[in-house]
């Protein structure tokens, strides 16, 4: 078997048509494997709706009902920075079993990767910065509820901090959260994860990728973990309008290879998501996503998993 894939149609809901979140990226990505030869349609996997209880394991019972049901107040809608509709509502929750299937698949094959999820500013009872549920948590909690793993590390490298994913998980030993962003940016105050890396501003390759491989051998080798979350956001690309740090693409594939080998190496299952990525070029943007499932593929070959 190849390397998993995890993708569904709904991946993408409406937006308004001037709004800054890229929206189309998702089926531009999972189009983009397919007319490369990156992937083949057997290779992909579609999630189910999940049972709400799933995200009531994170989050609270009033804010998850609230959403859902299109009754969430003004103010709550504006810090998720998306307008409700029906479809986007359906799309989160989607998306959120997309994570939860990928991490299942991590499991079985050692290593798969979805198209979408990494909504890492999502807290237990508000959305924030295009979040509204958190993925990455709620797969974990899933995944422990059902006895299929103890130990948890999320290695969370987007541009922003995982403010959400830190304060869900500050007072729990059995999920370890590792976050490695840009300093001067969103979100403004940041939260206290089990290990939190703030770069500076402008850092570029090497040095990025040196400090990355300052902390993550140890962090898997005292962890331990059963499995490892990995949200690979694009956002410290040097193009990424949100980002502020300066990697070119080459450097986001060698990032890409090095967490999926220090991980595979170890004997570590990871369960990738795409994290944040902003850009007028979409094609461009498609692209950097598309580095994760190219050095996953090429990883998947070389560990013969």
């Amino acid at each position: 078997m190849d390397l998993p894939i995890i993708y569904h149609e709904d991946y993408v809901a409406p937006l308004p048509p001037d709004h800054r979140f890229p929206m189309a990226k998702f089926r531009m990505l999972y189009q983009m494997l397919l007319a490369e030869g990156v992937a083949d349609q057997s290779q992909f996997h579609a999630p189910e709706l999940p049972p709400q209880e799933w995200i009531e394991l994170v989050h609270d019972h009033s804010y998850v009902q609230a959403y859902c049901n299109g009754t969430l107040d003004n103010k709550a809608t504006r810090r998720i920075g998306l307008p409700w509709s029906r479809a986007l509502a359906n799309r989160t929750c989607i998306a959120v079993a997309g994570t939860v299937l990928t991490a299942k698949l991590a499991l079985d094959y050692g290593l798969a990767c979805n198209t979408a999820g990494g909504t890492h500013h999502a807290f237990p009872a508000f959305g924030s910065g295009f979040c509204i549920f958190n993925d990455l948590a709620i797969a974990s909690r899933v995944l422990q509820k059902n006895g299929l793993v103890r130990k948890v590390l999320i290695v969370d490298l987007d541009v922003h901090q995982g403010d959400g994913t830190a304060v869900i998980f500050q007072e729990d030993s059995s999920v370890f959260t590792f976050s490695m962003h840009c300093e001067v940016n969103f979100p403004g105050t940041k939260q206290k994860g089990d290990l939190d890396v703030p770069l500076p501003v402008g850092m570029e390759d090497d040095e990025y990728l040196q400090t990355l491989d300052k902390f993550l051998p140890d962090l898997l080798s005292n962890v331990k973990p059963d499995l490892v979350l990995y949200d690979a956001g694009v956002d410290p690309h040097h193009g990424d309008k949100l980002g502020k740090l300066a990697l070119t693409d080459t450097g986001l594939f060698r990032r890409e290879m090095q967490v999926l080998t220090a991980c595979l190496a170890g004997g570590y299952p990871v369960a990738c998501v795409i994290g944040g990525g902003y850009s007028d070029d979409a094609k461009g943007l498609v692209y950097r996503h598309s580095l994760l499932h190219r050095a996953a593929s090429q990883a998947y070959r070389q560990y013969r998993l």
